[in-house]
């Protein structure tokens, strides 16, 4: 666990809920700025970006490998294009931070390169994001985990080994906590892919805190993953899918963030902590239970049977696991029939 803008992360705490803008901001800062005024509306805890810049993600290159082959979003594409349309402009850093700041959202971004780590050590931020593409980047890792901020970081793709690698990179330059999320780098994700039984995995063979960057269409992956113990959900959010962007097919709407919001706050409350206490409906439903009652007259002296004692609801009698004893007795008095038998009732 760590503490973030004073928000406690981690197992046994409310989810941490990130609203993930990447590049839906379409090219407009405002576009930008009504994306976190619709994250914060939504309820959501934080909301990230992405910094970097087409020249310190690629070179400008249409060779082949230099094209997006996959993904029906970016297919074509050349790399440096892609990461020219999407990226986050460097000067609008500084009002986006203010801007969530103001609308009480802890703001953070993934750094790509060292320059953007010094870029964003800038703005004092509280933690840091790795992508799951640069699991990978030990310079990079290493840069990151020098500032002393606690770190994010999607493990899509990653081995065991490369996740292990990373972790103790981090670590060795100073990063004080890593979590750690399960993710799938496929846009959009299909469910059958998320394999969310591995965010309790993660927790114990890692030691650290687990949850889930989720690329899917709906929100009902992150919902499931809340309750197999994910302590943080990434999701990206758009204005509206129909508006286009890189990342728009995968993203949620304004409405479907603050449902995915609602399902998440729901889901933590039920799986509270483990308890066999009796709830308050449980304590008033227990005169529901089958007890012991006089089903027939019973004369004083008259041995009890199983035909003039049932086992029966309501619960207002002796309980049940007393019958094969009270078949041995003899009633104290008369007992008429819809009588809750009493311990006084029995000689």
């Amino acid at each position: 666990m760590f503490r973030v803008a004073n928000r406690a992360i981690g197992h046994g705490k409310s989810v941490f809920i990130i609203a993930e803008l990447s590049g839906n901001h379409n090219r407009s800062l405002a576009r930008a700025l009504k994306l976190i005024d619709a994250a914060a509306d939504a309820g959501a805890d934080a909301v990230k970006l992405q910094t970097y810049t087409p020249d310190t993600m690629t070179i400008d290159s249409d060779k082949k490998e230099f094209i997006v082959q996959s993904n029906p979003a970016w297919k074509g594409k050349t790399l440096y294009r892609l990461y020219e349309e999407a990226h986050t402009p460097w000067k609008w850093h500084a009002q986006l931070f203010a801007h969530a700041k103001k609308r009480g959202l802890i703001c953070f971004s993934t750094p790509f390169d060292s320059t953007a780590v010094d870029f964003l050590e800038t703005f004092r931020v509280p933690l840091y994001k790795v992508a799951s593409f640069e699991v990978v980047d030990i310079p990079l890792l290493e840069c990151i985990g020098k500032t002393k901020k606690p770190v994010i970081m999607s493990r899509g793709m990653a081995t065991i080994a490369e996740i292990t690698l990373a972790l103790k990179t981090l670590r060795s330059a100073g990063c004080p906590e890593v979590a750690l999320l399960q993710c799938v780098s496929a846009y959009p994700a299909e469910p059958a892919e998320m394999h969310l039984a591995t965010i309790p995995d993660i927790r114990k063979r890692f030691k650290v805190s687990a949850g889930l960057s989720d690329h899917t269409l709906s929100s009902d992956v992150a919902v499931a993953a809340v309750a197999l113990g994910a302590c943080i959900v990434e999701k990206h959010i758009t204005l509206r899918r129909a508006d286009g962007g890189p990342d728009a097919s995968f993203s949620l709407e304004p409405a479907e963030f603050k449902s995915l919001v609602a399902s998440v706050r729901e889901v933590e409350t039920a799986i509270g902590v483990p308890s066999y206490e009796r709830s308050k409906g449980e304590k008033e439903n227990l005169v529901f239970r089958k007890s012991l009652y006089i089903v027939q007259d019973v004369k004083k002296g008259e041995r009890f049977t199983k035909e003039n004692v049932r086992s029966i609801r309501p619960g207002y009698g002796l309980p049940p696991k007393e019958f094969a004893r009270v078949l041995k007795r003899r009633a104290t008095k008369g007992l008429k029939r819809g009588e809750a038998l009493a311990e006084h009732m029995i000689a």
